[in-house]
């Protein structure tokens, strides 16, 4: 299986008005199981691409799909979540519950798993990420340290298991 991008372009609005393409005519594949880097200088589209790969951002025009699932249909979308995960620039925002355990399990309870397997995903998270379950699960995700809470997010991301995993701008932390 793989990620299929045909004819991607995708340009922002501003004040009603259509702006240069920020994205325009990419066409590539990414196969199961490959490493890969996109580099550029700021504003080129690095984090605007990487968004379309799990439905983020709509395909305006061109297709992205995911393992058959083509991301220009809406019902698609939450199929291809669950196997495109996603951590940003600043992973640290995309916390919100009261505790670390609460945090993490969001994804797998999304999922519709049971408890117990939710238990097991999280925990297991949260040891691959170097967060020690004991200390960690109850406290609020506020209280942490920078790169506790990084840390934290990240582990969310990997507990819903992706088969594909984003990193934008793995490097700024």
């Amino acid at each position: 299986m793989s990620i299929v991008i045909n004819h991607l372009t995708y340009a922002y609005t501003q004040g009603g008005k259509l702006l240069d393409p920020t994205l325009k005519d990419l066409s590539f594949t990414i196969e199961e199981g490959c490493f890969m880097g996109i580099i550029g200088h700021t504003g080129s589209g690095k984090s605007t691409f990487v968004k379309h790969l799990n439905g983020l951002l709509p395909c305006e025009k061109g297709a992205v799909i995911v393992d058959g699932h083509d991301l220009s249909q809406k019902n698609e979308r939450k199929a291809v979540r669950a196997l495109v995960g996603m951590v940003f620039q600043y992973p640290e925002y995309q916390l919100f519950a009261e505790t670390v355990f609460e945090d993490i399990s969001f994804g797998p309870k999304n999922m519709k798993l049971d408890e117990q397997e939710i238990r097991k995903r999280v925990e297991n998270a949260m040891m691959l990420v170097g967060l020690d379950v004991a200390r960690f699960s109850n406290r609020s995700p506020f209280e942490l340290s920078g790169g506790e809470r990084r840390r934290a997010a990240i582990a969310g991301v990997l507990a819903m298991h992706p088969k594909y995993l984003v990193l934008d701008e793995p490097m700024a932390g």
